[in-house]
């Protein structure tokens, strides 16, 4: 059955360690018809609530990221929806994201390619699946090892020597440095 785009009222984008994710929300305002969509795969469906607002909970991602949508109304039959990742608004969740995880987008092979580390588990993402790596101390700092097909990678950790800033990430492919977004 084809799905019925007079009801979406909103779409997400939302980029986790696996992948980029596009949320859309359906909302029927008359009958509290609900449906939450993720890659376009069905989420969640109800045809009827006497229930207009409230919050439906749902997952993400192959890591089963939980989320949940919030409705709320504004005035007369006007809503507001708001994603919520993991208990928090998306807007604070893009900003832990920033400090927990490190991305590159770089074309390999003709193709556009994502690596995501997970700086709190040092695990490594490549378009949508997680990499077998081994990690190697150097005189430096850390380097974690894995391969894209036939090219061989590197994540190297090193302080920054500031407080402030950390450790600084970068991504070395067939030992060429890859530059930052």
């Amino acid at each position: 059955m084809a799905r019925s785009t007079t009801d979406l009222v909103a779409v997400w984008d939302i980029a986790l360690s696996d992948g980029v994710h596009k949320i859309e929300f359906e909302h029927g305002t008359t009958t509290g018809k609900r449906a939450i969509y993720v890659d376009g795969q069905t989420k969640l469906k109800t045809e009827w609530l006497f229930k207009l607002v409230g919050k439906e909970d749902f997952t993400i991602g192959k890591q089963n990221v939980k989320a949940s949508i919030h409705i709320d109304a504004c005035s007369g039959f006007a809503y507001e929806y708001t994603l919520h990742i993991q208990g928090k608004s998306l807007k604070k969740f893009i900003e832990n994201k920033s400090k927990t995880s490190k991305s590159w987008e770089f074309k390999l092979d003709g193709k556009d390619t994502r690596v995501v580390l997970e700086k709190d588990t040092m695990a490594v993402w490549c378009n949508g699946q997680e990499m077998e790596t081994a990690g190697e101390f150097t005189d430096e700092g850390t380097e974690t090892h894995f391969e894209i097909g036939n090219h061989f990678c590197y994540i190297k950790a090193l302080s920054s020597g500031k407080r402030r800033d950390g450790i600084l990430h970068t991504l070395y492919l067939d030992n060429c440095l890859l530059p930052d977004k």
